[in-house]
């Protein structure tokens, strides 16, 4: 394959599911519909978090950021699938596919650290539930909520930096649907090993394994106090409010892992089918897992279901 000299080339292909021509418009189609329906889900609890002073807690603040992600993380992925099946065109410039790239780690980042403040609301609310409203108030909560924004920001910026000084690619065509780094990191032929090691450092290491090991803590110590509950009742009603926190928390790291932690050898061998596999995990991970979240942690909760119907009624009442 001829190499492209970055000065030349100015854009990226992104050729999406077009490997896939018969199936590509209905998957156009469902990416519209998950698309739509997970901003309007994710819309609807922000809507009623801010509407109803039932739900002013410190647990839906923290789903109120995990909707934001959802939201911002569903845009900047899905939205190439949309316009190339709309307007036909699938180029993106390279400065807007490293911009791409840097807001989906950001937000990646962000996402594992609120999960991880979650599981620590969870467990001072199981734990120590006397002390829940001195420990987790309103300066706290909004301290941890604006450093897991921060924080995943400022873990992206030397990826983001380093991306960008990148030279040369062998092609200009990501077989992808969007701009991941993976994909671009195959196509370049220049030196990768500062983004090797960070990404294995840094990016594995510490954005996503220290907030898995404090989840993990969080959740061993929530367990053992539930076992510890003398009524059933009482486990069933502990178990039950951190259960979608645990349900939501292992499909993202399984999916995270089998997309980005597979042997070297592994992706060596055939990297073309390891990419159009990551595009199906990749799929799921940006346009059913925000989709999922609402559905696991608020709409099914009486709680979110009462507020609901408060809401409609003040809406009904106006009108």
């Amino acid at each position: 394959m001829e190499q492209t000299n970055l000065s030349v080339t100015t854009y990226f292909i992104i050729i999406g599911f077009s490997d896939f021509p018969i199936l590509q418009p209905a998957i156009s189609f469902l990416v519209l519909l998950v698309f739509l329906a997970t901003v309007s889900g994710n819309m609807t609890i922000l809507l009623l978090v801010c509407k109803d002073q039932h739900l002013h807690t410190p647990m839906y603040f923290f789903i109120c950021n995990l909707s934001i992600v959802d939201i911002c993380c569903s845009t900047n992925n899905l939205h190439n699938i949309l316009i190339s099946s709309v307007l036909g065109d699938n180029t993106i410039s390279i400065a807007g596919c490293l911009i791409q790239i840097f807001i989906f780690i950001s937000l990646t980042c962000a996402e594992l650290l609120i999960l991880a403040v979650m599981s620590y609301d969870r467990y001072v609310a199981i734990c120590n539930p006397l002390y829940y409203n001195m420990i987790m108030n309103f300066p706290v909560c909004t301290l941890l909520g604006i450093s897991c924004w921060v924080l995943g920001a400022l873990e992206s910026i030397p990826i983001f930096l380093e991306l960008f000084r990148l030279t040369c690619y062998k092609s200009n065509t990501i077989n992808h649907f969007f701009c991941d780094i993976m994909p671009v990191m195959k196509l370049t032929c220049s030196d990768t090993t500062f983004l090797d090691f960070y990404i294995l450092t840094l990016g594995v290491l510490v954005s996503a394994f220290s907030p898995f090991l404090f989840t993990v803590i969080s959740y061993i110590f929530i367990i053992v106090s539930v076992l510890k509950i003398n009524s059933t009742a009482g486990r069933h009603k502990a178990f039950y409010t951190f259960s979608s926190h645990l349900t939501v928390f292992i499909l993202l790291y399984t999916t995270l892992a089998i997309q980005y932690l597979r042997p070297h050898s592994v992706i060596n061998l055939d990297s073309n089918k390891l990419l159009d596999s990551n595009k199906l995990i990749s799929l799921f991970n940006t346009a059913a897992m925000p989709l999922l979240n609402p559905l696991i942690y608020s709409l099914k909760n009486k709680d979110v279901k009462a507020s609901f119907r408060r809401v409609s009624r003040v809406i009904k009442q106006k009108l």
